[in-house]
């Protein structure tokens, strides 16, 4: 039985191109008979011409190498026709970022776990607490009224879980803003 390197069977290349394998054919060590659209795909992207160019210019132990970019390339731009190749390593490159920060996101998330975990464990330093946000007093509200409308008074801080009557982004739905009411008069 002949091996599938001999040259009793024409190599892939020779056989699309349907010419005789020689026995120094250059495509015959890269593209086997059982791997005939490896060859295909080279054929239809680059030309048979031209991969037999760059194999000659190259030398032998940096074929392999080349053939293996060139059928990688040619399968990409059979498959995506537009991007090629980079559109696999842009969509790689995004899994990579989107990895990258659940991978810090989690990283950050162990942190506080082990900050929080040590100090229950050392109890002499207190928790660091955000200070509540300043809020008008008493006085204030009955002397300017508590709508914040035409009153000025841009100190006042809404805690995040306080929402206004009016779900508009309008200016006088803002206390910071001075120039009127609640309801848009100046």
């Amino acid at each position: 039985m002949a091996s599938s390197g001999s040259y009793n069977s024409p190599c892939a290349a020779c056989k699309f191109l349907r010419r005789k394998c020689m026995p120094g054919c250059i495509f015959a060590p890269y593209f086997p008979p059982e791997e005939p659209q490896k060859f295909s795909n080279v054929h239809k992207i680059f030309g048979a011409s031209n991969v037999s160019k760059l194999l000659n210019e190259l030398l032998p132990h940096q074929r392999e190498d080349a053939v293996n970019s060139l059928a990688y390339e040619a399968e990409a731009r059979v498959r995506d026709p537009v991007y090629g190749c980079v559109g696999a390593i842009t969509f790689l490159q995004r899994q990579v970022d989107r990895l990258q920060k659940e991978l810090d996101s989690a990283n950050a998330e162990l942190i506080r776990f082990a900050c929080n975990g040590a100090g229950m464990q050392a109890a002499a330093a207190p928790p660091m607490v955000a200070p509540p946000p300043r809020q008008r007093s008493v006085e204030y509200n009955r002397r300017f009224g508590s709508d914040g409308g035409g009153s000025g008074g841009g100190y006042y801080q809404t805690p995040s879980s306080f929402t206004f009557p009016y779900s508009y982004n309008l200016p006088w739905n803002d206390h910071n803003y001075n120039g009127g009411g609640m309801d848009g008069s100046i």
